[in-house]
């Protein structure tokens, strides 16, 4: 198995579903960052809103306070790579500017119709992730699929393409399933998902998933890590490349035992 990349999930929102307000504020996320370096995650995502159901629309200004002096705070004593979990254009930019490498876009370039622009000009990595709903904040909705892997191939195809359209080269795409409530609250689909991803590979493009405390697992959000480690690596057997977690030292061990 070529080993998979850790990706940690640093979130600096105050009504995160796993962590809300856990790292708000420099000092905690700064610290959160260094010990996730240690623990062995290949790449940080930082979060200054949540799109998870129910969740609050957050302006500008404010996740641009969120964001960009943890991007810079970061920056100055590391070199790790950043990625910005936003699908808004100016947050993008000015993340880009500040030091971050990657946008983990959850509208595939949907939400704002500036960011394919930005992506091309800054040449940066961009995850494009298949979600249910049009807008950036998912539902609760009980999506039903006659095959859920063409469903995602069919979209990947197309987000692809309008990547591309806008001078996005191909080694700038990571491609993300979803899963969880951006698929369907039917739990089955993102079990289904992780069992068949290897048929999705085919696509040529890095595959990155994000099971972490995703409420598919079931039971409470402190019981899910034990749940969602060993199906990461399931998945990264089944061919994701970039696996996204809160948990980054156990992942992290687990993989070693496998490498």
């Amino acid at each position: 198995m070529t080993k998979p990349l850790i990706m940690g999930v640093l979130n600096v929102t105050p009504d995160s579903f796993s962590d809300g307000g856990q790292f708000m504020g420099m000092e905690k996320a700064l610290a959160r960052a260094k010990e996730m370096e240690r623990e062995g995650a290949d790449i940080i995502d930082i979060g200054g809103e949540s799109t998870g159901p129910k969740s609050k629309l957050v302006g500008v200004e404010e996740e641009y306070s969120r964001i960009i002096p943890v991007v810079r705070a970061i920056r100055k004593r590391s070199q790790i790579p950043i990625s910005i979990d936003t699908y808004k254009s100016d947050i993008a930019e000015a993340a880009l500017k500040a030091g971050a490498n990657m946008i983990n876009d959850v509208t595939a370039l949907r939400g704002d119709p500036r960011m394919g622009e930005i992506i091309a000009r800054y040449r940066c990595q961009v995850v494009l992730m298949y979600a249910k709903d049009k807008t950036p904040r998912t539902t609760l909705k009980k999506k039903r699929y006659a095959d859920i892997i063409q469903t995602i191939s069919e979209f990947w195809k197309k987000r692809i393409a309008y990547a591309r359209t806008h001078g996005i080269k191909k080694p700038q795409i990571i491609l993300d399933p979803g899963l969880g409530h951006f698929v369907s609250a039917v739990p089955k689909y993102s079990f289904e998902i992780i069992a068949r991803l290897h048929e999705l590979t085919y696509l040529g493009y890095q595959i990155l998933i994000g099971i972490s405390r995703k409420s598919f697992l079931g039971g409470e959000i402190d019981s899910r890590d034990e749940r969602g480690l060993p199906i990461q690596v399931i998945a990264a057997l089944n061919g994701a490349r970039i696996l996204r977690t809160h948990e980054v030292k156990k992942l992290y061990d687990l993989l070693q035992t496998i490498s």
